[in-house]
């Protein structure tokens, strides 16, 4: 089993779970993160630090549609291993639904 992130953390992006990651797994890209479910080692202590409640176990139902996409990503977007500044909006974006449209393919720039 790994973890999964999902449409949640589009726009939103807190990177919280990044800091507790003990295996450095988390991928970035411009709006949204990722994670490498090769390198999860299914510890789940990034779950509840996420405050857009994105990241679920891929048994979880919402994590089946999201699995791809972190696999696909995790590929080519850059390891982040340090918690950055969340966009300005993040809070206005948090919880919005029907927020896939808006996923950036774009790496994490900076």
């Amino acid at each position: 089993m790994t973890y999964v992130v999902t449409e949640n953390c589009i726009r939103c992006k807190y990177m919280d779970c990044v800091e507790v990651c003990p295996v450095d797994c988390f991928y970035a890209g411009d709006n949204f993160l990722v994670i490498n479910p090769d390198e999860c080692i299914d510890c789940g202590v990034c779950e509840p630090e996420c405050p857009a409640e994105a990241i679920v176990p891929d048994s979880d139902d919402r994590a089946a549609v999201w699995a791809e996409t972190n696999t696909k990503f995790s590929a080519l977007w850059p390891n982040i291993t340090r918690k950055g500044t969340p966009p300005a909006d993040a809070d206005e974006w948090r919880d919005k639904p029907g927020k896939a449209e808006l996923l950036s393919d774009a790496p994490h720039k900076g």
